[in-house]
């Protein structure tokens, strides 16, 4: 079995091609989702099984809960599409796990780019579960080349309670594998303290100083940042018990060599601005992933000599902390959610009253980034009221693509001009 996680805000468009590009045979889902399923699931020839996680029932789906009540009897009406069911309600309530080798595929993650649909970045039994291992369990131990207390960023051990935000589509939300007491993502007041929290951690953006200082004087703890993508589980952080430095995403965790390289692969000094990239040769690491399945030039594409490149910049300071300065590329981080313009720009493209759009990052003081677009009209809607379109463009995005992907900023909108104006826009913005 292969997990393919998505986000709770994945819109039909983006389940059918995400169901079609992994050949996917079964999905699990609950009742917001299970509409959008079943309008495209015809499109999906691969889909062969339907799970609803639900207290009520939907035709053509099995229902979780109720294969989880074992020895209820199954009606004979049930039986025909309801067959798997009946054998797992029938089966031992002994699990024997299945043998598996370290680099047999365990999951896929679906990653924005800055050209075309979305990316399946494949990882291995090892690559995660290690992986997480590495960087999650409470290890505390003496490096043997510097002497040196090494950490580990989350430091989880079996008696903690693991309290996680992010939505169960994230990389993140893996950790819960290590922790046999985790809690949902529930919502608190200002007014609400936790005596019992230990240690607190952020990731997925840049932290604000303003917010890590407004934390620490809430809860009395440091948020300890730290930075990672679907491809690599995390790179660098600060770890428990380490020095933290504001501002800073941390220093390198182990296994990863991480160095800041030029355009041409050759480690830069200290201070000096440039890629961050992760070594990869001789050795690959055990918690790397596999591959961008299905797309080998994509997979050429992402290393440079020995490393792989990240495609963020940042620089190193003496003492091997990473400063994060922004993206190499034009992929959008929005409030964590990585965006491509393409993404944006196809949605658009959809609507009649869009001849042409160039989808750009704007600077945002709450999200870090958002959406911008510029926009060339049809003439059938040069004479729309501006206010009104941008209104209805913008629902429209939201209804084809993921909503966290739509312009939240005014856009422009032109009424006559050439698509390489619009790339110059792209280039100046």
């Amino acid at each position: 079995m292969v997990m393919i996680p998505g986000v709770s805000q994945l819109t039909g468009k983006d389940l059918k091609y995400r169901l079609q590009a992994a050949r996917a045979k079964s999905i699990v889902t609950s009742d917001a989702l299970a509409p959008q399923v079943d309008a495209i699931s015809a499109d999906c020839p691969s889909l062969q099984t339907k799970l609803l996680v639900s207290d009520t029932s939907r035709p053509g789906w099995i229902n979780f809960r109720e294969l989880l009540r074992c020895k209820k009897t199954v009606s004979k009406r049930e039986v025909t599409h309801l067959k798997s069911q009946r054998e797992i309600r029938e089966a031992s309530s002994e699990h024997s796990c299945i043998r598996t080798k370290s680099g047999d595929s365990v999951s896929i993650y679906f990653t924005s780019g800055t050209t075309g649909a979305p990316k399946m970045v494949e990882h291995s039994q090892c690559s995660y579960g290690l992986g997480f291992v590495a960087s999650g369990r409470y290890w505390n131990h003496l490096s043997r080349r510097s002497k040196t207390k090494v950490g580990r960023w989350m430091a989880l051990t079996e008696s903690d309670i693991f309290w996680n935000t992010t939505d169960t589509g994230w990389v993140p939300n893996n950790y819960h594998l290590l922790c046999p007491n985790p809690l949902p993502a529930p919502c608190t007041r200002g007014s609400d303290k936790f005596q019992c929290l230990k240690h607190c951690l952020t990731g997925g953006e840049a932290l604000n100083p303003d917010v890590r200082d407004k934390w620490k004087s809430q809860t009395g703890l440091e948020l300890h940042e730290g930075y990672g993508q679907s491809e690599t589980v995390l790179i660098c952080g600060n770890l428990r018990d380490s020095t933290i430095k504001s501002g800073s995403m941390g220093k390198a965790s182990p296994p990863y060599d991480v160095q800041i390289i030029d355009e041409e692969g050759n480690v830069l000094p200290p201070g000096k601005e440039g890629n961050i990239a992760v070594r990869i040769k001789p050795t690959r690491p055990f918690c790397f992933f596999n591959c961008y399945l299905d797309n080998p030039e994509k997979t050429a594409a992402s290393e440079r000599g020995d490393f792989y490149i990240t495609g963020d910049l940042a620089h190193m300071d003496e003492d091997g902390y990473f400063w994060f300065l922004g993206r190499n590329d034009d992929v959008i981080n929005s409030s964590s959610y990585r965006i491509g313009p393409v993404e944006v720009e196809s949605a658009l493209a959809e609507h009649p009253a869009v001849l042409e759009s160039a989808v750009v990052s704007s600077p945002d003081p709450i999200r870090g980034e958002v959406v911008k677009a510029f926009i060339v009209l049809s003439p059938a809607y040069a004479s729309h009221d501006p206010e009104a379109l941008t209104r209805e463009l913008q629902e429209h995005v939201k209804t084809v693509t993921a909503p966290y992907k739509y312009p939240r900023k005014r856009w422009l909108l032109f009424r006559n001009c050439q698509r390489q104006f619009l790339e110059r826009f792209k280039e100046v913005n």
